[in-house]
């Protein structure tokens, strides 16, 4: 029984761990400021180019949405919004903070088709694409 509670409690140790890492990390992407050339976050945005179009002052953060999809409603926050209205794009972003892309990638790929279909709907005549924004190694994965 000790090994078995001593599990449940490391278990439990470390997903509150994870949440409360991705909680902090999810806040301080909300406010990232471009100009704060000694912040570690700021200086991973600009190494990587592909970041930028997602990081213009125009960016919305924290983007709430709603529509009826299949007879649903959903009411869900996108992380990260950019819209190029000249382009008829909407472009938009998910941030996790595993490290392990796999244990739920099917959970989060779904997650951004369901944010992109409440976009689509929400702007029809946009072309809407959605990515993940891996933060423990800051690559930018495409869907």
């Amino acid at each position: 029984m000790a090994d078995t509670l001593r599990e449940i409690l490391t278990d439990f140790d470390n997903k509150k761990y994870a949440t409360d890492a991705g909680t902090k990390m999810h806040k301080k992407m909300r406010f990232v400021n471009m100009l704060d050339a000694d912040d570690e976050v700021v200086r991973q945005i600009k190494s990587r180019p592909e970041l930028a179009m997602f990081f213009v002052p125009n960016a919305m953060t924290e983007v709430p949405i709603a529509a009826n999809i299949n007879g649903n409603f959903l009411s869900r926050r996108i992380d990260r919004m950019v819209i190029d209205d000249d382009k008829k794009m909407i472009y938009i972003m998910d941030y996790k903070t595993d490290v392990d892309k796999g244990a739920f990638h099917q959970k989060y790929v779904a997650q951004v088709n369901e944010y992109i279909s409440i976009v689509r709907k929400i702007y029809p005549k946009y072309t809407v694409v959605g990515y993940i924004l891996w933060l423990h190694d800051w690559t930018l994965e495409k869907l």
